[in-house]
């Protein structure tokens, strides 16, 4: 039992990478066509989220929270944070155009700002290592000089595995050796200025990395034996994995710093364990651990969340996996994917998908079965999916099961609506063709791409021009 009891904290720690108060989301636009904000600010508010985290901070699209109720998080990509952390200047005029223009009277909630997005993951190879507290100061110095730090506070979202314990359970939790000194000034900081410490903390990562790890840990149902370690008992990955880091914490002096989760969630697709069944199954029991407003064994009481995330995204990069586009718990037009009770009562309904969604036409890009020249198709379907997201297709997908001719088709459709169907993405030298007929088979969609948000806001601008220059000309 001793070996077991070490492999799973081990399993725990190595990969770890709201409609109801304390629950938010993420938003992320890694898509080839993205709804609108006026629309997702419609499914928040409709769902009674009250808290969306971005992961910039786009005039235009931070706008649309203006007068909603909705608290913003603002982020600093983490290829801008060079440019912060060398001028200061830099930081004071960034926070006078996108934080401080946009906190009128009935202007946008703004509660924090996210500088940079996990930049310690050991796959950066220490490439943020210098930049990134030096440019967390400056945010904050420029917030506290804008008359904002009291109110607004600058964060860095970082991966659960910034912290460790070896073999070990939680009582042994520590920040990772290669960056404690950095980690340790970083979270006196945040004790110094009241600011949090946000963590993105995964149990499908540890799940889908490890054949090892025991499948039930990583849920919230209790159908797994506890694991104690000190006195205490652990049924599930999360609870383990945040003590952890307030074990590290109060290791660096750092006790009393308040915890945010920044990313939690189970992807629906493009793996064996990524599916709508264990989705389900995971925020089934996180909504009702939720409700109890317990936290963890080391960390009692509430717990502010961010699911991760909103809407899948189709350009998302799958180093890590394909499941990384299909994070959503709403699908990239905006359906809800799955019954959920976010009170944690036991009540599932389905979520309130987006409205007035505007799709291209009910055009399908498929294989052209008497097409001459077959000897081009697998470097054709190669181009394609290189070029758009078959993620859906992988082992485990919700498209797995198609047969040949079925492939390609998904690939030919993919490039063509994620193309805008652009007649042109839809040749293949003569192996595709288009069709009205809906392609999708069984529980395998063939997706229709979105309107470009760019272009019916071109629109708009156009009709608002037509209509002022009609208004001057009756003046005349």
């Amino acid at each position: 039992m001793a070996h077991i009891k070490l492999l799973i904290w081990a399993c725990c720690l190595a990969l770890s990478t709201s409609f109801a108060y304390g629950l938010g989301v993420n938003w992320g636009t890694q898509a080839a066509q993205t709804l609108p904000p006026s629309t997702i600010v419609q499914m928040l508010k409709d769902n009674k989220i009250d808290k969306v985290k971005l992961f910039d901070s786009d005039h235009w699209t931070v706008k649309y929270f203006a007068g909603t109720g909705i608290e913003v998080m603002l982020g600093l990509p983490n290829n801008q944070l060079e440019k912060f952390a060398n001028d200061y200047d830099f930081a004071k005029e960034w926070v006078k155009n996108n934080v401080s223009a946009h906190l009128y009277n009935g202007g946008v909630d703004i509660k924090f700002v996210a500088v940079g997005n996990e930049p310690f993951l050991k796959a950066y190879n220490g490439s943020f290592l210098k930049t990134t507290f030096p440019a967390l100061q400056n945010v904050q110095k420029a917030l506290n000089s804008a008359g904002l730090g009291d109110k607004i506070k600058a964060t860095i979202p970082q991966n659960a595995d910034v912290y460790e314990s070896g073999n070990s359970g939680p009582s042994q939790g520590d920040f990772r050796s290669d960056i404690r000194d950095l980690m340790q000034k970083i979270c006196r900081f945040f004790k110094d200025n009241n600011a949090p410490f946000l963590v993105n903390i995964y149990p499908f990562l540890s799940l889908h990395e490890n054949k090892h790890f025991p499948l039930e840990f990583a849920f919230f149902d209790g159908q797994t034996k506890a694991v104690r370690d000190n006195g205490i008992s652990y049924t599930n990955m999360f609870d383990a994995n945040l003590d952890t880091l307030v074990v590290s914490l109060k290791k660096a002096s750092c006790s009393g710093v308040k915890i945010i989760v920044g990313e939690i969630g189970w992807p629906t697709d493009g793996d064996l364990y990524g599916n709508v069944t264990l989705a389900k199954r995971f925020y089934s029991g996180f909504f009702k651990k939720m409700a109890t407003k317990k936290g963890t064994p080391l960390y009692p009481g509430f717990i502010e969340y961010y699911l991760f995330s909103l809407t899948d995204e189709n350009q998302k990069s799958i180093l890590p996996g394909s499941f990384e586009r299909h994070w959503g718990i709403f699908r990239y037009d905006g359906k809800p994917k799955f019954p959920m009770d976010i009170t944690g009562q036991g009540h599932e309904t389905m979520p309130i998908g987006a409205k007035n969604v505007k799709y291209l036409e009910n055009k399908w890009c498929v294989l052209n079965k008497y097409a001459e020249d077959i000897g081009k198709l697998p470097s054709s379907v190669q181009y394609a999916c290189s070029r758009s997201d078959c993620t859906a297709v992988d082992y485990g997908g919700s498209c797995n099961k198609l047969d040949g001719d079925g492939n390609v088709s998904y690939a030919f459709n993919m490039y063509f609506q994620m193309n805008g169907q652009d007649v042109e993405s839809c040749v293949f030298d003569g192996l595709a063709k288009i069709v009205e007929k809906n392609a999708s088979v069984d529980s395998c969609l063939f997706p229709i791409g979105l309107e470009s948000v760019g272009v019916r806001i071109g629109v708009d601008a156009i009709l608002n021009i037509l209509v002022g220059f009609f208004l001057f000309l009756t003046l005349l």
